[in-house]
């Protein structure tokens, strides 16, 4: 993903006062991870309050800091969720470092010192649920009387309800269940877009080279592990439009001695290298679970298989 040609969007960090020309900003604050339809419904509502666009995101992710050995979460990597938000129409995002300290703050010094000293925006838009301060004893109520006390307006956003689904709401929990369970057409929906996975291309053990299926290997890292298996995708590489392809993802139980989970991408008809390159891997169709097979000669039959499933799928 890359940022809107022209669109002038900038990152700052609030550990200091912001430039001049932010301040005053109508503000949309949240985590934002995934900028779902719930959070772009925040987004819009911040926009219909007219000046500078900005979001406001606690980076890392608070879940990163109070549990550190927790299970990967992450729906998107910070630079996709700047780029998702930069194409919502936001002109700048603000990054709020979250650590133990500002966790801390009561909810009257975190907005005294964040929101009002060093931000400084005209409107400040939640989403219904939000809650900040130590011990998340700040919530929406309390925010509007701050602002209704300190001269910026407070708008709360209603939860966004799931079309698909009567009674169930747009949420980042509710995307990570449909990942889990291989709902592609579901975590799309809540998202608004195809689900994607973006990383650096690391150097693998080359053995789909000898089946002449070589892949580009991305490490899973932060990110929600997704049903392990195998997808048709489209691959970004920075060349222009997504490149057809077909990628597992899982641990390759058939081989030793591979146990972190990966994304193995590989390219329809594509010949180059792509190591130490950032690709994004965006998952289209679910095609089955990874499993373990009796030897080599096995998988391979299975990938040829999944190659022409995949190109069926995609229409390449």
């Amino acid at each position: 993903m890359s940022f809107p040609p022209g669109s002038g969007f900038r990152i700052v960090r609030a550990d200091a006062p912001i430039p001049d020309d932010l301040r005053g900003a109508s503000l949309a604050l949240g985590n934002f991870d995934g900028v779902h339809k719930g959070h772009q419904a925040v987004i819009a509502a911040a926009r219909a309050r007219g000046g500078l666009l900005a979001a406001a995101v606690f980076e890392p992710h608070p879940r990163e800091v109070f549990q550190p050995a927790g299970p990967p979460f992450r729906l998107q990597s910070s630079g996709q969720r700047a780029c998702a938000l930069a194409g919502e129409g936001v002109h700048a995002l603000v990054e709020i470092g979250f650590d133990r300290a500002l966790s801390n703050l009561s909810p009257e010094a975190f907005c005294d010192h964040v929101l009002c000293a060093r931000i400084a925006p005209r409107a400040v838009v939640v989403g219904f649920d939000f809650r900040f301060g130590k011990d998340r004893a700040g919530d929406v109520d309390f925010l509007a009387g701050h602002g209704a006390r300190n001269g910026y307006d407070v708008v709360v956003v209603d939860a966004v309800d799931d079309a698909a689904h009567p009674g169930a709401k747009v949420s980042s929990t509710a995307i990570r269940e449909a990942l889990a369970a291989g709902d592609l057409e579901e975590a799309a929906t809540l998202l608004g877009r195809p689900w994607a996975i973006e990383g650096v291309v690391t150097q693998g053990f080359q053995r789909g080279r000898t089946i002449e299926v070589p892949t580009a290997n991305v490490p899973l890292g932060a990110y929600v592990r997704p049903r392990f298996g195998v997808y048709a995708v489209r691959v970004e590489i920075g060349d222009g439009a997504p490149r057809p392809g077909i990628a597992n993802i899982g641990v390759k139980p058939t081989v030793a001695g591979d146990a972190a989970p990966l994304v193995e991408a590989h390219l329809f008809d594509f010949k180059g290298d792509l190591y130490d390159r950032k690709i994004e891997v965006e998952l289209v169709a679910f095609l089955r679970d990874e499993r373990k097979f009796p030897d080599f000669a096995a998988l391979t039959a299975q990938i040829r298989e999944d190659l022409a499933t995949a190109r069926r799928r995609l229409g390449a």
